[in-house]
């Protein structure tokens, strides 16, 4: 098992796919997943010859759950090492929900120098919280039921996500995937109990404007207009203004979980970008 031990002592678990040789891309994931909700793209890319390495973050999967640092200078100093110790240069940074933030702290943190691309995905930037300066954000109430429904049965709660909104499972006519929900509950279990009920206020109040402003490389948005979990109107479609250049893709009718209910268009539109 491939693990990095921080300057902090944290073990992060990562996969490292594909020739070694090949262009680099990265994988980012969503909250409270692993790096295996990435498993179909990093397939798909390593299979036509791009070197494919993803994380799982601090306190999910099999990374270890430190006490600490569950916020996203964090995540994103803990991105900087990994690039550093295996000298990862010229990658295409690919990051959803949670890992879109991820991304962006990433970039506005350390800058663009080991970077060549970005597609944020379903992405959570620039901030999902409601506010004076962010009137199509979500109310505070709705990320404090987040954490009361975690406390209460953090398990009956990632069924019920995983069951309706996270894959749009609660539309009208939709073919329900019941692997798909038991995967997405197996992760979200391995998670810290601590790490992930801390991760919800890094998603949601952390503000990434600034970060966005700092992008200096070609940036793909990709988002579904039915996204339950982060609304577009409030996420990419703000996004797409304040990152230079940046062109946003819509997925009509999409998921917040586009890799797995739209992965075959996901799988190319990424081939096409990383390849480009």
């Amino acid at each position: 098992m491939s693990t990095l031990t921080t300057k902090d002592g944290t073990r992060l678990y990562f996969k490292d796919w594909g020739p070694k040789t090949g262009r680099v891309v990265t994988f980012s994931h969503g909250w409270p997943l692993t790096s295996d909700a990435w498993e179909s793209q990093m397939y798909h890319l390593a299979s036509k010859g791009f070197r494919c390495v993803a994380h799982d973050r601090r306190g999910h999967g099999r990374s270890s759950q430190p006490w600490d640092g569950n916020h996203m200078d964090q995540y994103a100093d803990d991105v900087a090492e990994l690039f550093q110790a295996l000298d990862l240069q010229e990658v295409t940074m690919i990051g959803h929900s949670t890992g879109g933030g991820e991304v962006a702290r990433y970039l506005g943190r350390h800058g663009c120098g080991r970077v060549s691309r970005a597609v944020l995905m379903g992405a959570v930037p620039p901030i999902m919280l409601k506010s004076k300066n962010n009137p199509v954000g979500l109310p505070l109430e709705v990320f404090d039921g987040f954490r009361r429904a975690y406390l209460k049965d953090r398990a009956q709660f990632f069924l019920d996500v995983a069951s309706g909104p996270f894959f749009g499972f609660n539309r009208p006519g939709v073919q329900v995937s019941e692997g798909l929900i038991r995967s997405w509950w197996t992760q979200g279990m391995m998670s810290g109990h601590k790490n992930a009920y801390d991760c919800i206020k890094a998603f949601s109040e952390t503000d990434f404007t600034e970060d966005l402003k700092k992008f200096e490389v070609p940036t793909l948005l990709i988002h579904g207009d039915d996204d339950q979990i982060v609304p577009i109107e409030g996420s990419a479609k703000l996004s797409a203004q304040l990152i230079p250049g940046a062109v946003l893709k819509i997925y009509p009718g999409g998921s917040h979980s586009l890799g797995d209910t739209s992965k075959d268009q996901l799988n190319e539109d990424l081939l096409e970008f990383a390849g480009s």
